[in-house]
């Protein structure tokens, strides 16, 4: 079965991209099922891929789960092709790249599941706030597109952490390392919360900075002071500045405005210089201290700040670097619309292979669909269509990701009829059908 008697053009026309990461029977089996798995309303599971794309009949089982299991090829080249597509697209000429990374718990059950353990789960209700299942370390390239008025997070890498083994912050790195080296041409701004700094972040390429939340409890120190030309081992570290409530009290604010979670807010900022050697070492690293009317007497934050970020970008304003932190405030509604409207995590895959392969190929068939209606899908009147269907959204100004989908759902549906596959009866056929029943019947 052929992709092009399936797949609408618009969307054939993406997924080239990644032509180069498969053997020709493996690509068709990846356009193939990514698209029934958009297509698909209910369980996205393997099985439920087929349905989605309507050949359930024509495929066995196994040809789609053996796909996952025992195909040859990779997901991080798939990510890397994707990328490259985003890149090239959505951002501007010589624009730096702005990646988010953080982590996600896919609850998962029985146990012979790999991977699968006890770990924190901050969607969990109730006191014990742990869920059992694969927890996912992915990589996100924050984009802007004219549809939505806040960032939009595209996933490309994701790595599974298992208890006990390699640590999250070095996963970060190794994938945001990776995107690095795909682009060399490319500044590379990685951005995590306060779970994504430490020492494993030491000695990074140039061509990346780092910016994360700053831990209430760390200590700072001033620059190392120069050498004295004395005998004896030069100081590492100068006098000790204390905690980031300490340093407040002794830094110049200054009042500025700042883009974020998609409005413009009156916020006073603050900036110094320093060492962080408990993590950084000998590193020079910038801390940025945030103050707004949320904060201060009367409030849960009355210490002396707001938010503090640290960071190794020396070069780009204080404002820049907390509108830069705030857009990843995007990958929390990336997750939700992954897992409602595409079904990301509901496979049941067991074994290691396959454990590894499926929910980043979820993650991805979220990125082709915002890349796929960016590109393709949109037009201006969509939200004012939307809005004389379903009145009571008086407000709606701008597509959802169900909208995305749901657009993108009616032209997989659309080219599917009117591009009968081979086993479809023709009109002509169905005809001559009815006459011979009718003939037999008289």
């Amino acid at each position: 079965m052929l992709p092009e008697k399936t797949i609408p053009p618009s969307l054939s026309a993406l997924l080239l991209v990644c032509r180069s990461c498969f053997t020709a029977p493996t690509f068709r089996r990846f356009c193939v099922l990514l698209t029934g798995m958009i297509a698909q309303t209910r369980r996205r599971t393997v099985c439920g891929m087929l349905l989605g794309i309507g050949l359930e009949r024509v495929w066995h089982r196994a040809r789609a789960h053996r796909f996952f299991s025992t195909a040859r090829w990779s997901v991080d080249e798939v990510g890397l092709a994707l990328a490259a597509l985003i890149v090239e697209r959505l951002l501007p000429m010589g624009m730096p790249l702005v990646v988010a990374v953080d982590d996600t718990l896919f609850k998962r059950s029985g146990r012979k599941v790999f991977g699968a353990a006890w770990q924190h789960d901050g969607a969990a209700k109730g006191p014990r706030p742990a869920g059992f299942g694969n927890c996912w370390v992915v990589a996100w390239i924050i984009v802007t597109v004219p549809f939505p008025t806040r960032p939009v997070c595209l996933p490309v890498l994701a790595r599974l952490w298992r208890p006990r083994r390699t640590g999250k912050i070095a996963l970060a790195r190794e994938m945001t390392e990776l995107l690095a080296a795909h682009f060399p041409d490319r500044t590379l701004h990685a951005v995590g919360d306060a779970a994504y700094v430490g020492e494993h972040l030491r000695g990074l390429n140039p061509q990346i900075t780092w910016t994360s939340r700053l831990k209430t409890t760390s200590v700072l120190h001033e620059l190392p002071p120069p050498r004295t030309g004395k005998k004896g081992r030069p100081r590492t570290r100068g006098p000790r500045l204390g905690t980031p409530a300490e340093i407040s009290q002794l830094l110049d604010w200054h009042r500025a405005r700042v883009l974020r979670y998609g409005r413009t807010d009156t916020v006073f900022l603050a900036d110094r210089i320093c060492l962080w050697y408990g993590s950084f070492h000998s590193q020079p690293l910038r801390v940025i201290l945030v103050w707004d009317e949320r904060c201060g007497p009367g409030t849960g934050l009355n210490r002396g700040y707001g938010l503090a970020l640290v960071t190794t970008d020396l070069t780009s304003t204080p404002r820049h670097i907390v509108e830069r932190y705030a857009a990843r405030w995007s990958i929390e509604t990336t997750f939700h619309d992954a897992r409602q409207n595409l079904g990301v995590g509901e496979a049941r895959n067991r074994t290691q292979t396959a454990v590894e392969r499926t929910v980043p190929f979820g993650l991805l068939a979220y990125t082709v669909t915002l890349t796929w209606y960016a590109l393709a899908g949109h037009q201006p009147t969509d939200a004012e269509e939307h809005r004389l269907r379903a009145r009571w959204y008086t407000t709606k100004t701008q597509p959802s990701f169900e909208d995305m989908t749901a657009k993108l759902r009616c032209v997989i549906i659309a080219h599917r009829f009117r591009n009968p596959r081979p086993h479809q009866a023709q009109p002509e056929e169905i005809q001559a059908v009815l006459t011979a029943w009718a003939i037999a019947g008289t």
